[in-house]
């Protein structure tokens, strides 16, 4: 899937949570929440796409998902939070490059081409990985080596990264080609700008070889990288990025552009991202992979930031003035966006209510953020019961009507979409501080359920008031509207 991914480590949060969001970019695909128990859990695994069989350990636990409502293409559970409290976000899609490719080829699936011959399957994708890794993983780094083990076994046919996190760390995970992979402990202190490249560009090759405090890949990487003579660094640094990733004309339309933005929203002071000196352009090939921000982040800055279209740029394809540049790249909040969530792990209040999930459906610039309680054996009807067909009966479709009335009259449509948007943020921060109080001072954890209702009966009532609010703006402004008076 064609996504965008941030990492905040707990040093650079405003309240010492990791936090780990992605933009689930597909062909409009509906999406729902869910809560997957154990008994509900396959033993055997059967990816649709590649038609791979893999069997399951008898252990999982609970976790949340936000599989597809329509899954003739698979399950696609894109995120979620388990019981041990350790977030996933599977895939970005990246990319890579024909050398890695030759030396260690996709899994694909093949057809036989006759009934004398049998199918192939293929590997491991966006499809499956969620389901085969976050029920069975007690922390970040678990989910890695989890994850490696079925990489090198059954192998993957496109290049993905995958982003876990606990309430101490968070690890960010690239395949590459058919089995093999690297991971990088997020440093505390960053944040991480990840759109559909490959991302790490600095790697200790000897601590993930040997001790594995910062670091991990595959047992044979460094044979890997010298037999096949993937290395293009010439300043004695190990960049994997050079080694295993892109540098095309393509990436500069779809991908550079957006972690330029990123960067820009991150360190606006600490570096020049505009003007004839710009240290980093739209274009640039060597834009930081992390990034120490310029202040401590919050939920409301990695939601802003994966709403963003580049405002206050020329590129900005909302800009009242086209200066032939408006509209030139791909914006971060983007039209086909499924759903967007934040894993947000907490620090500050017991392990019964550590974790926080916030969802976003539809585009993110449209959309409002919505936080639900992650440790309960179901989510409201609201978010969990998702039709095929349109409907204001739930937060998807309604989060795609309104981004659908409010785009084409984006001036006059988005001070109501930005009060929604801070109204959810504030009414729901406040529900959940509330219910954080009252579950701490009683040592009854069982409220979450029902705090999840309240969250979600907040929400319809702000959303369904914003799309009143937009289809008539929308409607006022029809092309066939008419008055007497314009005689």
């Amino acid at each position: 899937m064609p996504c965008t991914t941030m990492l905040v480590g707990k040093k650079a949060s405003n309240d010492n949570s990791t936090m780990i969001a992605r933009t689930d970019d597909g062909p409009f695909d509906s999406k729902k929440v869910i809560v997957v128990e154990p008994s509900k859990q396959p033993k055997k695994y059967v990816s649709k796409i590649s038609h791979v069989e893999i069997d399951l350990p008898d252990d999982p636990m609970r976790y949340t998902s936000c599989p597809s409502v329509i899954q003739s293409r698979g399950i696609w559970a894109a995120t979620g939070i388990n019981a041990a409290n350790v977030g996933m976000t599977a895939t970005e899609t990246i990319t890579s490059n024909p050398r890695v490719l030759a030396a260690d080829p996709y899994v694909e699936y093949k057809k036989a081409k006759n009934k004398k011959e049998k199918d192939i399957p293929g590997g491991i994708g966006e499809e499956d990985i969620v389901v085969l890794v976050l029920p069975y993983i007690k922390s970040a780094r678990d989910g890695v080596k989890r994850l490696a083990s079925l990489l090198e076994k059954f192998g993957t046919y496109e290049p993905n990264g995958i982003a876990f996190n606990d309430c101490d760390e968070i690890w960010w995970m690239e395949t590459i080609g058919g089995h093999h992979w690297i991971a990088t402990r997020v440093p505390d202190e960053v944040a991480v700008i990840n759109p559909n490249q490959f991302g790490t560009d600095h790697f200790d090759l000897d601590d993930a070889l040997g001790d594995q405090k910062n670091y991990m890949c595959s047992a044979d990487m460094r044979t890997f990288i010298a037999d096949n003579y993937l290395d293009l660094n010439n300043d004695g640094k190990f960049n994997p990025r050079n080694i295993f990733g892109s540098c095309t004309d393509l990436d500069h339309i779809y991908n550079t552009p957006r972690a330029w933005y990123m960067g820009r929203c991150l360190t606006p002071f600490s570096h020049k991202w505009d003007g004839e000196n710009a240290e980093y352009t739209p274009t640039s090939d060597n834009i930081p992979w992390s990034l120490v921000p310029d202040r401590k982040l919050a939920v409301e800055d990695v939601k802003y930031i994966l709403s963003s279209h580049y405002q206050n740029t020329p590129y900005d394809p909302y800009a009242s003035h086209d200066n032939g540049q408006r509209g030139k790249y791909r914006s971060i909040g983007i039209n086909r966006t499924g759903v967007t969530s934040i894993c947000q792990i907490r620090n500050n209040v017991p392990d019964e209510i550590k974790a926080i999930e916030w969802i976003i459906f539809g585009s993110t610039t449209f959309s409002a953020a919505l936080p639900v309680y992650t440790n309960v054996s179901k989510m409201p009807k609201y978010i969990s019961e998702v039709t095929g067909d349109t409907s204001t009966e739930n937060l998807y479709w309604s989060s795609r009507l309104i981004g659908a009335l409010a785009d084409p009259n984006y001036p006059t449509s988005i001070p109501h979409v930005e009060r929604y948007q801070n109204a959810v943020m504030i009414k729901g921060r406040q529900i959940i501080a509330k219910y954080d109080k009252q579950m701490t001072s009683s040592g009854d954890f069982s409220q979450t359920e029902k705090a999840n209702e309240e969250l979600c009966d907040m929400a319809r009532e702000q959303t369904t008031a914003t799309l009143n609010r937009v289809l008539h703006d929308a409607s006022t402004h029809m092309k066939n509207g008419f008055n007497r008076a314009d005689n």
